[in-house]
């Protein structure tokens, strides 16, 4: 009977350990992030979530090539980000794009795949940024060898009205990036930061060493990601670039890519959008918010930097990053244009004689903004060439009127 009881209890022991086991394993096979939502997630027109059975398919990648780099795209569908894939897919490296499509576009990714259909040189990943265990897991499945981050929202208006997404979402989501990046032993890193850290600084041009001052919370948490990256390398072999730019505009010469602002942020995106909405009719005129700024027309200036020329600048950054260092630089033309300026150019670009209505000033603003560009002029041989703001807005105003719906199903003129 000893025995019997013996080789019961062994048998009953043996049983509980493998039911337990198994549950562990579904345990942590639930708890897996979903890297993308079910197959055939898509956005439409005006940004909303739709089936499609087109998506992109997660593929792994987790073997270097000779010869070539492999870059995460972080924000790859968005507008600055799907042009920085173009260039990069152009130059022949391996692009893997990351993005929640909350301000990107799949119709982005799709035009990229149909460019470059050879296996292995474009995936898409539907994932968040925010979401620590999701970018772990993107991060050990590729072999990455630099990544360009470029998600975040980036409205200043918006900024002042949400700070707390914004905080979340540039300065959290930053450091998420970089820890994944230190675990998985990802050795460069472009970071896209932006000319609202310095705020309204006293003195024009800027430069590198301008007091960073920000004003807005987007700028604030931008410089604060800054910040994390440069303590962060101090004890660190990581060759990182940060280049702060200045207003971004124009789009792919080919017509392939263009900017695709959804519906409900008009209010708080580019003027560039702006006055292509008013030309279009889609809104029935332009508003210029402040006109008594201490500048000579009274509203404000800004350096308005080709969005070609702004990825340029990026492929030379990664290029010429250099381990144990940190480099900053200002991306710009060296030269403002004032509000009025502008749009008087983006009427001759579209033939389109714009109302312009004029109102207080949006919180969060300042009056002059333009850059001092010589130090990436003279360290990485960074020069703007598409310097002419009339024919930048014409060659985005090209894909406008070919995309009145941005990227959604075109829609029938008559």
């Amino acid at each position: 009977m000893d025995i019997n009881d013996r080789k019961q209890k062994s048998i009953l022991a043996g049983t509980v350990l493998l039911a337990s086991a198994l549950t562990i394993f579904g345990i942590v096979m639930l708890r897996q992030p979903t890297l993308y939502n079910s197959p055939g997630l898509s956005t439409s027109g005006n940004g909303e979530h739709k089936s499609n059975s087109s998506l992109p398919t997660l593929s792994r990648q987790e073997q270097h090539e000779a010869g070539v780099t492999h870059v995460l795209v972080t924000g790859g569908a968005g507008y600055i980000g799907s042009h920085a894939a173009l260039r990069l897919l152009k130059d022949s490296h391996r692009v893997t794009i990351v993005d929640n499509l909350s301000r990107g576009n799949i119709g982005a990714v799709k035009v990229l795949e149909k460019l470059f259909p050879e296996p292995g040189r474009l995936q898409f990943i539907y994932a968040d940024l925010g979401d620590p265990r999701a970018v772990n897991k993107i991060f050990a499945e590729n072999a990455f060898d630099a990544v360009i981050h470029f998600a975040a929202v980036a409205y200043v208006g918006e900024s002042t009205l949400d700070p707390l997404r914004y905080y979340h979402n540039i300065t959290s989501n930053t450091l998420v990036v970089l820890e994944a990046m230190a675990s998985h032993g990802v050795k460069k890193l472009i970071y896209s930061s932006t000319c609202a850290t310095y705020g309204e600084p006293k003195k024009m041009p800027i430069t590198e060493e301008t007091p960073q001052l920000p004003i807005n919370p987007y700028g604030k948490a931008k410089k604060m990601a800054e910040d994390i990256i440069q303590d962060f390398s101090k004890n660190s072999d990581m060759a990182v670039v940060i280049l702060r730019y200045f207003n971004v505009i124009g789009s792919d010469p080919e017509g392939r890519l263009g900017e695709a602002p959804r519906p409900e942020l008009r209010e708080h995106g580019r003027i560039s959008g702006a006055c292509f909405d008013a030309a279009s009719g889609i809104i029935t005129g332009l508003k210029v918010r402040g006109t008594d700024y201490n500048t000579p027309d009274g509203t404000c200036i800004r350096d308005y930097i080709d969005v070609n020329d702004l990825i340029d600048a990026h492929m030379k950054a990664l290029a010429n990053a250099e381990s144990q260092q940190v480099k900053t630089y200002n991306v710009g033309t060296g030269r403002g244009k004032s509000v009025k300026e502008f749009v008087e150019a983006c009427k001759i670009a579209t033939g389109v004689n714009i109302k312009v209505e004029y109102l207080d000033r949006r919180p969060g603003d300042y009056a002059e903004v333009y850059s001092d560009p010589s130090k990436i002029r003279q360290e990485l041989n960074w020069t703007a060439q598409y310097t002419d703001l009339r024919e930048s807005l014409r060659i985005a105003w090209t894909w406008q009127k070919s995309h009145r719906n941005g990227y959604g199903p075109p829609i029938d003129a008559h």
